[in-house]
């Protein structure tokens, strides 16, 4: 990817470095000449890259490396279904989410069981073959939520298993490229650990997955995203700086995680996370089909650049 310098006149008091993805302004004395500006960038480019160069790429799992809401959806559902979930006497069906509501609902909560345990606080804790009455203490919720999730993930497994699912362009080959150059390479994912060495084994590959120098799911944590707690435990198992690292995430919560953790973060965005605000990221891309470790390598130096 071509970097270019753009001083925009004698007396102007700025300069532009401009690549096909970012716009990193610098700001330079009204004194100063264009030569001793250029000086200056380049000096301030060669530091920069120096000092916060690339050593660790970091993909989320769900909506990155494999487009997975809608299949989780499916799941959820099934499971509502199996299990007579009702979240009111006078309702004619099991509970069922619909594509609107659950891309809301899986945008703004992490992991399947807060977002059980949320949606039942807002609209009542339900009644089920579990429990013919809802339950009304902890130990009893929490039961509910747990056998609902459990079933639900075995039925998501299947739904891998039946190969009909392939990962996101471009993926594949950035972890190779990555492996390749030295990198260290990770995968942070909120959900079900079970559910994720299941989708990396099924879509990357076994191979590629044991070659990965950290995993993490939701059960290696305390907090889920967008506590950037995940990303921290990466950073400190590969032994790398968060500066050096840089996310790929697909959405707001996932990106918050990131930076609150101290790493750049691009967004490689999806259908139900397309609107969301993603000022924070250094770049966004619909897919990550025609990106490559090179770029990834100068949008993390001139985010460097511009903070």
């Amino acid at each position: 990817m071509a970097c270019i310098t753009i001083p925009l006149s004698s007396s102007s008091s700025s300069s532009f470095i401009l690549s096909h993805t970012t716009l990193v302004r610098f700001r330079t004395p009204r004194n100063l000449s264009i030569s001793s500006t250029r000086k200056r960038l380049s000096l301030s480019v060669s530091v920069s890259a120096s000092s916060s160069a690339l050593q660790a790429l970091i993909f989320d799992c769900d909506g990155v490396i494999l487009e997975s809401e809608h299949l989780h959806r499916q799941a959820y559902n099934e499971a509502f279904a199996h299990f007579n979930v009702r979240c009111s006497s006078s309702a004619s069906q099991p509970l069922n989410w619909d594509l609107h509501f659950y891309d809301q609902l899986q945008n703004q909560i992490g992991g399947g069981k807060p977002k059980m345990r949320w949606y039942f606080k807002e609209h009542g804790w339900p009644s089920s073959t579990i429990f013919e009455k809802p339950p009304e203490d902890d130990e009893g919720r929490t039961k509910i939520i747990d056998t609902i999730q459990d079933w639900k993930t075995e039925r998501y497994k299947e739904i891998i298993k039946s190969g009909t699912v392939e990962p996101r362009p471009g993926v594949i080959r950035l972890m190779d490229e990555a492996k390749a150059s030295g990198k260290k390479l990770a995968v942070c994912s909120a959900a079900t650990k079970s559910s994720v060495i299941l989708c990396l084994e099924n879509l990357i590959g076994i191979e590629r997955f044991q070659g990965l120098d950290c995993f993490l799911a939701g059960d290696d944590v305390k907090e889920k995203k967008p506590d950037p707690l995940i990303y921290i435990t990466a950073a400190k198992r590969l032994g790398v700086s968060e500066k050096d690292c840089l996310v790929v995430e697909d959405s707001v919560i996932g990106l918050q995680a990131a930076t609150k953790a101290g790493m750049s973060c691009v967004i490689t965005y999806t259908s139900s996370t397309a609107e969301q605000d993603f000022k924070d990221a250094i770049a966004i891309y619909p897919d990550l089909s025609s990106i490559r470790l090179k770029d990834l390598e100068l949008l993390l130096q001139n985010a460097a650049i511009a903070n």
